[in-house]
C-alpha cells in the first residue's frame, strides 16, 4: 500500500496538484491502522489510501483538508503536524485527541503538506527561451518546450525538457484542454514571432480553467500587449481573464540580455509560488 500510496502521490504533482499526506507512525492496542498506513487527498477532493477506516479516518482527512485550504504561507510557516489519537470515547488524556469508538488503543499520524515544483512550458524555443530552460534546471524545477520550428524544440536544444512540441499553435491546442493544461504552472509566451504568441495566447485563453493554473506570461513591450488585449477582447474573451496575463514578464531589475530576463522571469515565478 505504500508504494501505491506514495505513486499515486507523485503522479498527483506532476499534474499540479496540491497533496496533503497522512502516514501512520505509531500505533498500540487494537487499532485498525498499523504504522506505515497512509492516506493521500488533493486540494481537488481526490483521495488515496487508508489510515485505518471510520472515525479515525475522518478525522484525520478533515485535518488534511484543512491544511490544504490554509494556503501555502501557512503551511510553510507552521510545516506539517503530528497528532496523537485515542480510541475511546472517554479518553480524558490532555495531549490525544479522543474519538468515538471503543477499540481502545492509540495512534500517532504525521501529516504533511507536499506543493507541486514550478513546471514551466517555454513557448517560444530561441535564446531566451535557452536561458530559462537553464534557470529552470538549476532551480529544479521541470519544462517542456512548444515551437513551430522543429529545430528549436528538439533534444539536442533542450537535453532536459520533461516534454518537447514541435508543432504548429492549432496542433498544440487540439490536444489539450484545460485539464491537461493545469499541468504546466507557468506557460511563457517567448516566440519570434508576434502572431504565433498571439495565436498561442488567445488559444490558451479560450481553454483556460478557473482555478488560476498554468499561469500566462509574455515577453514584450506594452504597446504589443495592448494589441494582444484587444484582440482577445475582440474575440469575446473577458477582460477579467485576459488581463490575469502577465506582459511584460520579469520583476523589473533592469533585465537586457537573454540570460538577466530569465533570472528575472524566473524570480517572478518563484515570488508567485511563495504567494
Amino acid at each position: 500500500m505504500t508504494k501505491a500510496v506514495l505513486t499515486w502521490v507523485l503522479g498527483m504533482l506532476d499534474r499540479g496538484h496540491s497533496v496533503a499526506m497522512a502516514s501512520v507512525i505509531e500505533a498500540s492496542g487494537s487499532v485498525p491502522g498499523k504504522p506505515g498506513a497512509r492516506m493521500a487527498v488533493t486540494e481537488k477532493g481526490a483521495r488515496f489510501g487508508t489510515v485505518g477506516g471510520a472515525g479515525l479516518e475522518m478525522k484525520v482527512e478533515s485535518a488534511l483538508r484543512g491544511m490544504l485550504n490554509g494556503g501555502r504561507a501557512e503551511v510553510r510557516q507552521k510545516g506539517g503536524r503530528v497528532e496523537t489519537f485515542v480510541l475511546y470515547k472517554d479518553a480524558k488524556e490532555q495531549e490525544a485527541t479522543p474519538l468515538d469508538s471503543l477499540c481502545g488503543g492509540r495512534v500517532t499520524v504525521s501529516m504533511e503538506v507536499m506543493e507541486p515544483v514550478p513546471h514551466v512550458l517555454i513557448s517560444g524555443g530561441g535564446h531566451v527561451g535557452r536561458s530559462v530552460a537553464l534557470v529552470c534546471d538549476t532551480l529544479g524545477w521541470s519544462h517542456s518546450v512548444f515551437d513551430v520550428r522543429e529545430d528549436y524544440a528538439n533534444e539536442d536544444a533542450y537535453p532536459f525538457a520533461s516534454e518537447l512540441h514541435p508543432n504548429s499553435v492549432d496542433g498544440f491546442l487540439k490536444e489539450e484542454d484545460s485539464e491537461s493544461l493545469a499541468r504546466f504552472s507557468d506557460i511563457l509566451l517567448l516566440g519570434h514571432d508576434w502572431s504565433v504568441d498571439q495565436d498561442m495566447l488567445l488559444g490558451l485563453l479560450r481553454k483556460s480553467g478557473v482555478e488560476g493554473r498554468p499561469r500566462i506570461g509574455a515577453i514584450g513591450s506594452k504597446v504589443k500587449w495592448k494589441a494582444f488585449r484587444q484582440a482577445a477582447i475582440a474575440q469575446g474573451i473577458s477582460e477579467e481573464l485576459v488581463d490575469s496575463v502577465r506582459c511584460p514578464i520579469g520583476l523589473e531589475i533592469g533585465a537586457e540580455s537573454p540570460e538577466e530576463i530569465a533570472v528575472a522571469v524566473c524570480a517572478e515565478i518563484m515570488a508567485l509560488e511563495k504567494v
